[in-house]
């Protein structure tokens, strides 16, 4: 069996891992710089901060493969080698663990929205947005992923023709999680409620959340998810706090502690949550209070 359905099933409680961009941006991430081309351009960095979420108790790391469709990649060096770039992704996450001494972490497949918004609200085909998905599915597949994460994700059409052509391509596990930037509702008004409603029944074997405003808003949103459809795993994945900007350095400030975070993970649980870790300006410190909470 799949390993991650398999700890799922036994009913583990399993520990994602934090931040990508806003920790790589403290590492020497530019302004403007794709994280993507880090893969190749820099494996070593990623594999550093890969590494650091290992040893915080990370059951669960994404590839660094937001961004990584051959559509959201247009203006990137490395657009027309974006499958090898998902495959090698994958790679890395696995030799980080393996250096951290752990042969028991999940690998979940990243794949974040297009950046453009498909027809009639966009200029964009769902069948382009399908097919662009069903590409990086494919490669995040061949590359030993054990998991999808569809993540950060605020429109249906979107969403569908991700899961649409990740199903095509592969039979792993998919996480579907939306992000509610409008406090218990995405950019594009859509409900947690329709959410649940809508992928648990094309299959998802996750529903959740990630991204989004307050620690408190999760708390409500992941209450909705339950409500919804009960016993049904949830996965809960907040930013540290809503950031704000420190003009001297022009980085985002996130002033959630590990401790806050940690003490929401363990209500989001209680409520249904199975996985759970944090977005934005979470660090390898949020994590490792997070796992020691919860496990």
């Amino acid at each position: 069996m799949n390993k991650f359905l398999e700890r799922l099933n036994a009913g583990e409680i399993l520990v994602s891992d934090g931040a990508t961009g806003s920790n790589l941006q403290k590492m020497g991430l530019k302004a403007g710089q794709a994280p993507e081309d880090l893969i190749i351009d820099n494996p070593e960095i990623l594999m550093e901060l890969e590494g650091r979420f290992v040893k915080a108790g990370s059951d669960i790391v994404l590839t660094c493969t937001f961004g990584g469709t051959r559509m959201r990649m247009k203006d990137s060096k490395y657009q027309d080698r974006a499958p090898e770039l998902n495959m090698k992704a994958v790679e890395l996450v696995r030799k980080a663990a393996a250096a951290a001494g752990r042969s028991d972490v999940l690998v979940g497949g990243s794949m974040g929205p297009v950046g453009g918004l498909i027809k009639p609200y966009g200029p964009l085909e769902a069948d382009e947005v399908k097919a662009t998905f069903a590409e990086q599915a494919k490669a995040l597949a061949e590359g030993g992923a054990d998991l999808l994460v569809i993540e950060t994700m605020f429109a249906f059409e979107e969403t569908t023709a991700a899961f649409e052509g990740a199903r095509s391509v592969t039979d792993l596990p998919i996480v579907v999680s939306f992000s509610y930037d409008r406090g218990t509702r995405s950019m594009m008004g859509v409900k947690p409620k329709d959410v649940m409603k809508r992928y648990t029944q094309m299959g998802a074997t996750v529903v959740g959340a990630n991204c989004g405003t307050t620690l408190d808003n999760m708390e409500t949103i992941v209450t909705e998810y339950a409500n919804t459809v009960p016993n049904f795993p949830i996965w809960a994945k907040p930013n540290a706090g809503v950031p704000h900007m420190d003009i001297q350095t022009e980085q985002a400030i996130y002033d959630m502690t590990p401790d806050d975070m940690a003490n929401f993970a363990k209500k989001y649980i209680v409520l249904g949550a199975k996985i759970v870790g944090g977005c934005c300006g979470s660090t390898p410190e949020h994590v490792a209070a997070i796992a020691k909470a919860v496990k």
